[in-house]
């Protein structure tokens, strides 16, 4: 620890020199891959054959809008599951779902939960709300310019959603609601956006929305920020989890004794009891959710299908339901009310991404609530696997032989 802290104290302030200085490109070239990989192995004394090697693409100004400073492709394994069975209001059939993931393990357990859920006769999964949040704040002198400020802005409604129509071709603008904290404001715009998962969507209305605001308010902030840290965006919050972020889905199935037995290896009776347990201790965590792993299936599939990956954050949050019936099977449900999912924009067009979109025919216009349909069934599918392997004692044993080098 003393040696530590000298450093600390002992630490020069420099500004780095050129010649060590990454230079930036917004835009990937060839040229600039090649100089990168000059830069990168003079100064790391590195080779990385893997990672930097463009025979991928023909053009890399595919790439463009999804990365800078490229370099190359981190390429992660993918798998596929299925037949998932889904019964919804979108997505109806059976799906061959692909998952992009490292651990092993994963992808044997949704496919077993699949297989299950299908010999069940399918998953029923309904996209029951849409709404995509920013929340910028404005700081007033004192509270009566907050107020003043207030009464002038809400009947701006029909105007703001003519601003919105105006900037974006695909945004609406359905909600507008405040929060007061001394003397700062923060305004909840909500949004639909079509098949996009819709951040940068909302982000560049609301900018359009604010720059109005602060033009023509008779109450002049003393300083906005376009987000205030409250829309939840990429992080868990209790707000986003009693209301709707993305897409809010509900998922159920009814599983018999026979096909928990067979497939599961366990019985409706330990499930449903280890449910009630793990609950309790989700509860004592004081996790927001009661959920086993919604993570694990959702980055996977976020991966491979060029979702933000880092939505998980927030996606990954619901509530999981299992119950015995009085007939001996088990009922089984999630809730996910925070699905940031698109079939547009973002990392769904590039190749690998679009491909594993196509799989499922959720690519392109028109295909976000199925997706998201389909996004409660994996969950669905991968909860009963994991709480089959809980209760049966099995889940050890499932990830020394999937999860461990032989």
């Amino acid at each position: 620890m003393e040696h530590i802290i000298g450093n600390i104290r002992n630490r020069q302030v420099s500004t780095p020199s050129e010649e060590n200085t990454l230079p930036f490109e917004p835009e990937v070239s060839a040229d600039g891959v090649r100089q990168r990989k000059t830069f990168l192995e003079n100064k790391t004394a590195r080779h990385a054959p893997h990672l930097i090697d463009n025979k991928i693409f023909e053009d890399l100004a595919v790439l463009n809008g999804n990365i800078e400073n490229y370099i190359g492709m981190t390429r992660v394994p993918t798998g596929v599951i299925g037949p998932l069975n889904v019964i919804g209001s979108s997505a109806q059939g059976d799906f061959y779902v692909p998952l992009a993931t490292s651990e092993g393990a994963l992808v044997a357990s949704y496919h077993r939960g699949a297989k299950a859920c299908s010999m069940a006769g399918g998953i029923t999964s309904i996209c029951l709300l849409e709404g995509v949040q920013r929340s910028p704040v404005f700081k007033f002198e004192n509270i009566a310019d907050l107020g003043l400020f207030v009464a002038w802005l809400l009947p701006q409604v029909d105007k703001l959603k003519e601003i919105v129509g105006q900037t974006s071709r695909f945004a609406k603008l359905m909600d507008i609601k405040i929060q007061i904290e001394g003397n700062h404001l923060i305004v909840t715009l909500e949004y639909h956006t079509g098949d996009a998962a819709g951040q940068n969507m909302v982000t560049i209305c609301t900018d359009a929305i604010c720059q109005y605001i602060v033009e023509q308010c008779p109450t002049k902030p003393t300083l906005w920020f376009i987000e205030g840290n409250y829309s939840g965006d990429k992080k868990a919050t209790a707000l986003s989890f009693t209301n709707v972020r993305g897409k809010k889905v509900t998922a159920e199935i009814v599983l018999s004794e026979e096909i928990v037995n067979k497939v599961l290896k366990t019985t409706p009776e330990l499930m449903a009891e280890y449910w009630r347990s793990s609950t309790i201790g989700i509860i004592q965590s004081g996790a927001i959710g009661a959920q086993g792993h919604y993570a694990n299936g959702l980055a996977a599939l976020f991966l491979a299908t060029g979702q933000d990956v880092a939505c998980v954050a927030e996606a990954a949050t619901g509530i999981t339901r299992m119950e015995l019936n009085k007939d001996g099977s088990l009922y089984a449900s999630v809730t996910l009310p925070n699905l940031v999912v698109g079939t547009v924009g973002g990392g769904t067009h590039l190749p690998t991404q679009r491909e594993c979109l196509e799989m499922m025919d959720c690519y392109g216009a028109g295909k976000a609530r199925k997706f998201a349909e389909i996004c409660g069934a994996l969950v669905l599918a991968g909860e009963l696997s994991i709480a089959a392997a809980l209760s049966a004692g099995h889940f050890t044993q499932a990830h020394k032989k999937f999860g461990r080098k032989k």
